[in-house]
């Protein structure tokens, strides 16, 4: 994601890119970033100073781990900087700080920077709200074999989406990886599958099944660098809006 948000910021008019961060110890800080990627110099070094770099910007996009999140989410707040946030598998207790954070500057936080994944949430929450529990929900997903949280991010955001649909708490009727003898399925509950294997950039499946009909809801990625784009296109909204914790569906204007 990040080689990727590198050449969507260098082709566009619009973005400048001012630093590029890597964890410490990673054999690319101090080298210059366009030679690091394998392509022509481009004068700005990789660095492990996220404080230095935050200071610089206007916009920070984090597609990292939710340790590393969490702490450039107050980096990026003392910087009043738009905070623009990919990383997926953050817990509670990490979003309640990234909540703090968006006190004093603009987090824009999806599970799924597509578009068109924040369209589909929309519709389901609609199809979730106009179904009763008679219809069974289920949100599938399939990733490349390197993802290490499951359900995904987007799966997540998907299931709150119908559990916020049919007015109630996701934690209450999620139902995930079902092995063995588990007896009949509990009305209301909303199930959840990953599938990992080879190069999947992103699948996206939910589904609305009662006997004698089923309503199914896809989107299917095919090229990752449509997340890149949604994350810049988060960013350039975020620059005159007011401190808050957004997510896609504001950007997109149905928030």
């Amino acid at each position: 994601m990040g080689q990727m948000l590198v050449k969507e910021v260098m082709a566009s008019d619009r973005l400048k890119l001012v630093g590029a961060l890597e964890r410490e110890g990673h054999d690319w800080v101090g080298r210059d970033l366009g030679l690091a990627m394998g392509g022509a110099e481009m004068g700005l070094k990789v660095s492990d100073d996220a404080l230095e770099a935050f200071s610089r910007a206007q916009a920070v996009i984090d597609f990292t781990a939710p340790a590393a999140t969490v702490a450039f989410s107050e980096l990026a707040a003392q910087a009043r900087a738009v905070h623009v946030i990919g990383t997926t598998g953050l817990s509670e207790d990490d979003i309640s700080a990234i909540d703090r954070a968006a006190r004093h500057a603009v987090v824009v936080r999806a599970g799924n920077m597509s578009l068109g994944v924040n369209l589909l949430t929309r519709m389901v929450k609609q199809v979730a709200a106009a179904l009763d529990a008679d219809w069974d929900i289920e949100v599938i997903e399939a990733h490349h074999h390197h993802k290490v949280d499951a359900p995904s991010g987007t799966a997540l955001m998907l299931g709150e989406a119908a559990a916020e649909g049919r007015g109630v708490a996701l934690a209450d009727v999620s139902d995930r990886g079902r092995d063995g003898i588990t007896g009949a399925r509990k009305r209301g509950d909303i199930g959840f599958h990953a599938i990992r294997g080879g190069d999947i950039v992103g699948e996206h499946e939910v589904l609305f099944a009662t006997p004698g009909e089923r309503i199914v809801l896809k989107h299917v990625a095919s090229d990752r660098t449509l997340f890149a784009r949604g994350a810049l296109k988060a960013a350039l909204w975020g620059q005159d809006k007011g401190p808050g914790h957004y997510d896609m569906l504001d950007v997109l204007g149905l928030g």
